[in-house]
């Protein structure tokens, strides 16, 4: 498995930006598609977005589409989740995930064996 480390989470006024980061270790980063989760208090986890090893695919929910963006440094073994325009809805614990689904990445949080601790997001109206 590979070992994930999130971090840039924090508060931040509607309508504002954060950058969050995941970084690996253990395994070779680029053999992994990688994803984006989030769970807010009372509610199921939930797919933000994926992306593929290279970085030429990407997969987002209706949700955030348009205002997030996934992307990775493969030479830093680093995914990153640029999040514009944040609503309080977008309030949440946010995981980075590591699926084997390296072709496609992958939109089903079963597909994912290597999870991250979580770093918070609050968005305050």
């Amino acid at each position: 498995q590979v070992q994930l480390v999130e971090s840039g989470g924090g508060l931040v006024q509607a309508g504002g930006s954060l950058r969050l980061s995941c970084a690996a270790s253990g395994r070779t980063f680029n053999n992994y598609g990688m994803g984006w989760f989030r769970q807010a208090p009372g509610k199921e986890r939930e797919f933000v977005a994926t992306i593929n090893w290279s970085g030429a695919i990407t997969y987002y929910a209706d949700s955030v589409k348009g205002r997030f963006t996934i992307s990775r440094d493969n030479a830093k073994n680093t995914v990153f989740l640029q999040m514009n325009s944040l609503k309080p809805e977008d309030t949440a614990v946010y995981y980075c995930a590591a699926t084997e689904k390296l072709v496609t990445g992958s939109l089903r949080s079963p597909d994912y064996g290597s999870w991250g601790q979580g770093t918070q997001v609050t968005v305050s109206s």
